[in-house]
């Protein structure tokens, strides 16, 4: 099993207090890396580790806090933790004393409900065997792994470490090409990158250096230059460019000077094909039409960054949209994956970034609400060129994608 070249598995930790969590941590990196104190409630909140485990590679752990936490500060403890199902891949159900009631079944509901495959390791097995009538009643009821365990002396690491490896989805580890399909061997791409107040000094943002990596890997050429070098090189381009992909900021721009046989996207559309759900945001674009006086639209950035005064989802976007609409509609912007400052129903439409920063998973978990309760989703790059009338020579690079999958059966 290969891992992805974008994304580190997540694997999150879960049980009662003074299970051992954070003993299987340092277990399975086999070097302490997390506190370890008999003391119950040592883990607090969801603390989330880089980590290399030998024989899966590199992946991110998540501690959580114990789920039996009582008290109103407990209970936002589990609260906190439950909410770190929406970022994991796989989770690892701790329990100890042969003790499975109420509190673990609630837990394997809320990791059914996310949707996260899991396992089951019985630690401190050294003082207490895992009864093997349990052990056949939890595999007859889940049809997972339960192993037994113990994390000051693992004799049998590697036994969980191919449960993991088993039970982790293939979406954690393999990648899909960005571009796969769409380019092919020899062909050229052109990736516009303007070097503005938002661009990171010294460096390419990274949907720019995985649109050139993912153009390598499918043995074609990148060409890489700024917006002000385009119509020098376009026209005389030999062969002609397969595809032009640019900041989603210069799509009037771009549009203007690339010829019309030539297939124009964006980079923040690429993910969004790539990351997103894209037929939810092909739906959820078009709505910014029916947006009317008083709606309120929610802004997913999904990292944190320093705000510059012409940020394309703070300022730009929403100037765009009231200049496009006519109408005076309010914006809430969230960065990371923190808290909504309302409910999700409170908003006409959700606009999520290109997410070049979080997982495929944690994406899913991040919009699934607001798909539930029926709300619009799009992408900043959809939006943008929605706004600035070249949305449908934007997506149809994918659209033609999605037409020859249809044509294939797949």
């Amino acid at each position: 099993m290969a891992k992805g070249r974008e994304s580190k598995p997540h694997i999150g930790i879960f049980g009662r207090r003074n299970n051992g969590k954070s003993s299987l941590i340092n277990a399975l990196a086999q070097q302490d890396i997390a506190i370890v104190s008999g003391i119950p409630g040592t883990t607090t909140d969801p603390v989330r580790k880089s980590m290399e485990i030998f024989g899966i590679g590199p992946a991110i752990i998540v501690d959580t806090a114990g789920m039996d936490d009582s008290g109103e500060l407990g209970q936002k403890r589990v609260d906190r933790s439950l909410a770190a199902l929406k970022t994991v891949d796989l989770a690892i159900l701790v329990v100890t004393d042969n003790l499975f009631e109420d509190e673990e079944k609630k837990i394997i509901e809320a990791f059914e409900k996310q949707e996260v495959p899991f396992i089951i390791i019985h630690n401190k097995s050294d003082q207490v065997p895992l009864d093997i009538r349990l052990k056949e009643r939890l595999n007859k009821d889940y049809g997972v792994d339960v192993l037994e365990f113990c994390a000051i002396e693992p004799s049998n690491l590697e036994d969980v470490i191919d449960s993991l490896k088993r039970a982790m989805p293939e979406t954690a580890w393999v990648a899909d090409s960005l571009l796969g399909g769409i380019v092919k061997k020899d062909d050229v791409v052109v990736l516009v990158t303007p070097i503005d107040n938002e661009a990171p000094e010294g460096r390419l943002i990274l949907p720019q250096v995985q649109a050139i990596r993912d153009i390598i890997d499918n043995d074609a050429v990148a060409l890489v230059l700024k917006e002000t070098e385009l119509k020098g090189i376009i026209n005389i381009l030999r062969p002609r460019p397969k595809l032009v992909i640019t900041d989603s900021q210069m799509f009037r721009k771009v549009d203007a000077l690339v010829p019309r046989e030539v297939q124009l996207t964006g980079f923040s559309i690429m993910l969004a094909r790539h990351k997103g759900d894209f037929d939810v945001y092909l739906k959820g674009t078009p709505m910014i039409d029916e947006l009317k006086d008083g709606d309120r639209v929610l802004m997913l950035e999904s990292c944190t960054h320093q705000v510059a005064c012409d940020d394309i989802g703070r300022y730009k976007i929403p100037m765009w949209i009231r200049d496009y609409t006519r109408r005076k509609v309010e914006f809430d912007v969230v960065a990371g994956l923190n808290e909504l400052p309302r409910p999700i129903t409170d908003y006409s439409l959700i606009i999520q970034c290109g997410a070049c920063m979080i997982t495929r998973k944690q994406l899913a978990g991040r919009i699934r609400p607001a798909i539930d309760a029926g709300v619009p989703v799009t992408n900043y790059g959809m939006a943008i060129a929605w706004l600035h009338g070249i949305y449908q020579r934007a997506i149809e690079p994918f659209m033609v994608l999605k037409r020859d999958n249809v044509t294939n059966g797949k």
